[in-house]
């Protein structure tokens, strides 16, 4: 049988590629080559596919790069960050230069990360793309030093934080806190039960609990400033029985206690919650998402509340799956 020609490699019968591949590493380009280069964003009208309409947000996500935070106690910490950053598209346009938007974060990287530099970020990515409407959000693991129940011991609790930037075209400028808190809810019913199959029968009894997780999504009053150590003693505040680092013998009996002491289903913990955020004069909004990973059963019990303010965020909060923890 004949032997095939073959594109890009050797064919079997010894015969060289008809196309030759090869990198040059000596080459440099000139601003003469890079005139020369052809852009998508040039390309005639005919070039764009589908509908003819603009698209509301295109983008980039989960690009890393490590950025400054200051603490509450005047610290900076350099932490790895996921940045999803997008823009609007006009219906005329093929698409946006996404590297535009990464070289944007760089030329800030160095600055400490606050909403006054999402901001910013914002407005000079906005001017490059030439777009109408920006958003920004930033997540990274917060790290804050937990002290143990009663034993004296410390050690590093992490936190899913995102700071969220939106940028309108009428210069209209929005921010959020996202801020996961992660805690143990005992449940009343199952510890009343208990209690009754003791007193009535003798009966010993373990009432269930379960790993629980809020999410608290808050815009903060303008001109007002609430750290991440506030969203976070606001939570214990209202909770009381976050998850614990290290634990001794100590500790994990206080911690039973603690759940004894502090029992809550998941409409509890909502309006816990809701209380606490609602009293703080700081925060302008807030959206609080709860979900208790039932050890009773194979589903979760889930509760959202939001403060009720007009225009402001609604209890449509959905994405359940991603508060397991």
């Amino acid at each position: 049988m004949k032997k095939k020609q073959m594109y890009l490699h050797r064919s079997a019968d010894g015969s060289a590629a008809k196309i030759k591949r090869g990198y040059d590493p000596k080459f440099r380009s000139t601003i003469a080559y890079r005139a020369t280069l052809p852009d998508m964003m040039e390309a005639a009208h005919d070039a764009i596919q589908g509908a003819n309409v603009p698209i509301q947000q295109v983008g980039i996500h989960n690009f890393k790069l490590p950025l400054k935070y200051r603490t509450k106690a005047g610290k900076t910490l350099t932490l790895e960050t996921s940045v999803t950053g997008t823009v609007s598209l006009e219906a005329e346009l093929k698409g946006i230069n996404m590297s535009r938007i990464m070289r944007t974060f760089y030329d800030h990287k160095d600055e400490v990360t606050t909403g006054e530099w999402m901001g910013r970020v914002l407005k000079n990515y906005l001017r490059k793309i030439e777009s109408k409407d920006a958003r920004l959000k930033i997540a990274f693991s917060y790290p804050m030093v937990r002290d143990s129940l009663r034993s004296g011991l410390s050690g590093y609790q992490f936190y899913n934080v995102a700071f969220e930037g939106v940028m309108t075209h009428d210069g209209c400028y929005r921010r959020f806190i996202h801020f996961d808190f992660v805690y143990s809810s005992a449940c009343p019913c199952s510890a009343e039960l208990s209690e009754h199959a003791r007193d009535k029968r003798g009966v010993y009894t373990v009432p269930h609990s379960q790993r629980s997780k809020a999410r608290i999504t808050i815009e903060e009053v303008e001109g007002k400033k609430i750290w991440i150590e506030d969203i976070h003693a606001l939570c214990l505040r209202a909770l009381q029985t976050e998850t614990q680092v290290m634990v001794k013998r100590e500790d994990e009996q206080a911690f039973a206690e603690l759940n004894g002491a502090y029992l809550k289903f998941v409409e509890d913990a909502a309006r816990l919650l809701y209380k606490e955020f609602d009293a703080d004069k700081r925060i302008a909004d807030f959206r609080i998402a709860c979900t208790h990973l039932e050890s009773l059963h194979s589903h979760d019990a889930v509760s959202v509340i939001c403060k009720g303010v007009a225009g402001g965020f609604k209890a449509d909060f959905m994405d359940f799956g991603s508060l397991l923890c």
